[in-house]
């Protein structure tokens, strides 16, 4: 039998102990760690996305700008985002972007159907299908479905025959609807029709309803007057002259506190009726089309392709702060009269450079100023307010390019213009001022590069840069041949 020594006994004894005590310690430590992660956790969870969640995709598609911040903070109601998906089906993207609506107001609310769980809900708004991450925005007894497509745009790719997803438009067709669901008067644009006007494409029919602008035609040949709820009228370059009583018509709606989108084209008819509704209200277009003589106004070496200055007015304060580009091709010269009524305000919206002339021949055979033409600088669009009393005023924006409407044209300057057509809408129809979000784009924006800035970078590659590029191995071959 092992004799036991007592004091070895005793040191084991003593050495057990201390190892429970360090073991418990360190259970005790572990699980406080534990704890303390778990209620960070639920902390942060907490924390609203905008703070925890960083928007690290070049897009920031998830993102809300501060045209919709300022529609937020004016909520007095509140709404419901329905967001309808099935389990497991969930774009991130969306979710997101949800988050940061609801984070930003305490009147947004959001809550997730899943049409599994819920077959019968959406019938309650639409008898339409809807399909997986729609959003139905719901205020009281109004309410406007998103569709999950509306949210996306793309293009097909005629290399391929594929379709391209090339923007998100989330936030502006969110803020949309619930700029819809909350307003009750919503504004109706009427579109002069029966002198050949040139059509609204379906990209910019789009951008104008985002807007919650209801476009109806209008034709004053029938009617006794313009309609009573008309927000505004647009006359989208005309190609035949109006008659003397549609333009006594527009007339009196305007001096009534009317608002007017007017957009004139170059045409070898005289338009004297037309031309009595704009002299009405101090200007008039100048004969022949404008060329630009400053290659740092005009691109693709075609002066008659214009890039004019963007002044800072109200209509134009975010596109003149951004580095953005208008493009006007084929234009007009706008000029102010030399006599017109004090309470008229016209201010400059787009203005060409000192350098650019009126080509009066349109059919000259040469692009250079010649004896007859009108030098510059010309207006190329306007802004004209007049108070008629009442607290009511005369509104019209008017631009002398037809072509500034078309999608070609808008594509080139990746949407700055029907961002100017839409916030010139928003300047007269004041309902829709800070809900014009234009859509983020997921493809490379298009290079606007001046006829200048590409003949300087034509030169440079051509022949400044091979000949440094000759003269340094010249140089470093002349160095080890010494050596």
């Amino acid at each position: 039998m092992k004799k036991i020594n007592c004091k070895e006994y005793f040191n084991n004894r003593k050495k057990n102990r201390k190892n429970i005590k360090n073991g418990s310690y360190s259970i005790g430590i572990t699980a406080v760690i534990i704890a303390v992660i778990v209620v960070l956790n639920l902390v942060v969870q907490e924390i609203p996305a905008q703070y925890r969640e960083l928007d690290l995709s070049e897009q920031k598609l998830y993102t809300i700008g501060d045209q919709t911040k300022k529609v937020l903070r004016e909520l007095k109601e509140d709404v419901t985002l329905y967001y309808i998906v099935q389990d497991g089906r969930e774009s991130s993207d969306i979710e997101r972007l949800l988050e940061r609506y609801k984070d930003e107001s305490s009147h947004i609310k959001v809550e997730k159907k899943d049409p599994a769980l819920y077959p019968n809900f959406t019938s309650q708004y639409t008898q339409d299908e809807v399909s997986d991450n729609s959003i139905i925005v719901v205020c009281g007894d109004r309410n406007k479905v998103v569709s999950y497509n509306t949210m996306y745009e793309s293009d097909i790719d005629y290399t391929t025959y594929s379709s391209q997803v090339t923007g998100f438009d989330g936030e502006g067709q969110i803020t949309s609807a619930i700029d819809y669901v909350t307003s009750e008067d919503l504004p109706t644009m009427y579109v002069l029709q029966g002198h050949e006007e040139a059509a609204i494409s379906t990209n910019l029919k789009d951008a104008i309803a985002k807007q919650n602008i209801t476009i109806a035609d209008l034709n004053l040949l029938t009617e006794d007057a313009v309609p009573e709820d008309a927000d505004a009228i647009c006359i989208l370059a005309p190609a035949k002259d109006i008659s003397e009583e549609e333009a006594d018509k527009i007339i009196s709606y305007l001096e009534g506190g009317g608002k007017a989108l007017i957009v004139s084209s170059y045409s070898s008819e005289k338009m004297p009726n037309f031309a009595s509704v704009l002299e009405n209200y101090g200007v008039k277009t100048c004969d022949g089309i404008v060329l630009e003589g400053d290659q740092n106004h005009y691109i693709s070496n075609n002066p008659t392709y214009i890039l004019p200055n963007i002044e800072s007015t109200d209509i134009t304060s975010e596109l003149s702060s951004g580095n953005n580009y208008i493009l006007m091709p084929v234009a007009q010269g706008i000029q102010t009269l030399d006599n017109y009524r004090d309470s008229l305000k016209i201010e400059n919206l787009l203005t060409t450079s000192d350098n650019a002339y009126s080509k009066v021949n349109v059919e000259s055979s040469t692009l250079e100023k010649e004896e007859g033409d009108i030098s510059g600088p010309f207006n190329l669009g306007v802004s004209i307010t007049e108070s008629v009393g009442e607290g009511k005023e005369t509104q019209i924006v008017y631009f002398s390019s037809e072509s500034l409407f078309s999608d070609q044209t808008n594509q080139m300057v990746s949407g700055s213009n029907f961002q100017l057509i839409t916030d010139s809408l928003g300047w007269m129809c004041e309902h829709t001022e800070g809900v014009s979000v234009p859509v983020k784009s997921m493809e490379l924006s298009n290079l606007t590069i001046s006829a200048a800035d590409s003949s300087f970078w034509s030169i440079f590659c051509i022949g400044v840069l091979p000949v440094a590029v000759l003269l340094l191995g010249g140089g470093i071959w002349l160095k080890r041949r010494k050596q």
